[in-house]
């Protein structure tokens, strides 16, 4: 399915913002759903546009989702200065209150499962629930295949789309059938911006914290990661002591896209069910 568009109906295309928080412009997206719901804060992976965060927008109808290009990513600016992930997390909370935003629930793939583990420590009262798709607990990480993490820090595959088409499978595990998708929905981040998300993290690790977190927090891992494989949700898992695992079966780096239709269903249940809910003993579903 592309990116952003279903078969049955015209798709529900984000409110776009351009606001300076902090002296940095941004480029925010904001799909409204009904209000019915708590809204949803989304970080992106590395180097990644908003664009690819459509799915959520289309599925979380009873709910706002709100996303933003990282400084030099998309369209949004370059920024001047190195960032560290606590800056990030204070931007996000930033972009919550230029638009109203108390209490989300804090969706992370990636780098940015990285930034929502950050953001759930440091406004843990703003925090509802925690999704984590394809991430780790930082530098304290079982490694990905060294071939794929040699393509993952250098940015030639946003800036070069024959060379993502082939190698799209060795770098994240997924279906190469929606490399050509996938090359269309990316804009190319600028040098300093990756730059600056790959420096944001360097010797990061959410370890010392993790077991203080008090959200019902769901972690979400493919078995074919290249990346980040599933060893890492395990090691989450272990640490967050609300925390349950949904294993994507033949899911690569990429499944919160690739795997739409079966990995939202996911997140909808556990967002709708109760607060609460017994962590320590829980099954890998």
């Amino acid at each position: 399915m592309p990116v952003g568009k279903t078969p049955s109906h015209t798709p529900h295309l984000p409110k776009m913002r351009y606001p300076t928080i902090g002296g940095q412009k941004l480029r925010v997206a904001i799909w409204e759903g009904s209000g019915r719901a708590r809204p949803i804060l989304f970080f992106n992976g590395i180097g990644a546009n908003l664009e690819l965060a459509a799915p959520l927008g289309e599925a979380f109808t009873d709910r706002d989702v709100i996303t933003f290009d990282m400084p030099g990513i998309g369209k949004s600016p370059a920024p001047r200065w190195p960032y560290r992930a606590w800056q990030a997390a204070r931007l996000a909370r930033k972009v919550l209150d230029e638009y109203g935003y108390d209490e989300v629930d804090v969706l992370g793939v990636s780098w940015g499962g990285a930034m929502a583990q950050q953001f759930a420590m440091q406004y843990r009262a703003r925090v509802g629930k925690l999704m984590l798709a394809a991430t780790s607990a930082g530098m304290v990480m079982v490694p990905g295949k060294p071939k794929a993490l040699s393509k993952l820090a250098h940015p030639r595959r946003y800036l070069d789309p024959a060379y993502l088409m082939r190698n799209f499978e060795q770098l994240y595990g997924d279906d190469p059938n929606m490399a050509e998708t996938h090359a269309i929905s990316i804009l190319p981040p600028t040098a300093r911006g990756y730059m600056f998300q790959l420096l944001a993290m360097a010797g990061w690790t959410s370890v010392p914290f993790l077991p203080f977190l008090p959200h019902p927090t769901l972690i979400m891992m493919g078995d074919r990661d290249n990346i980040v494989p599933l060893a890492n949700g395990h090691i989450l898992k272990t640490l967050i002591p609300q925390s349950r695992l949904h294993v994507v079966k033949g899911g690569g780096h990429l499944f919160l896209v690739s795997r739409a239709d079966e990995i939202i269903p996911v997140m909808q249940d556990f967002l709708d069910t109760p607060e609460e809910f017994e962590g320590a003993g829980a099954p890998a579903l």
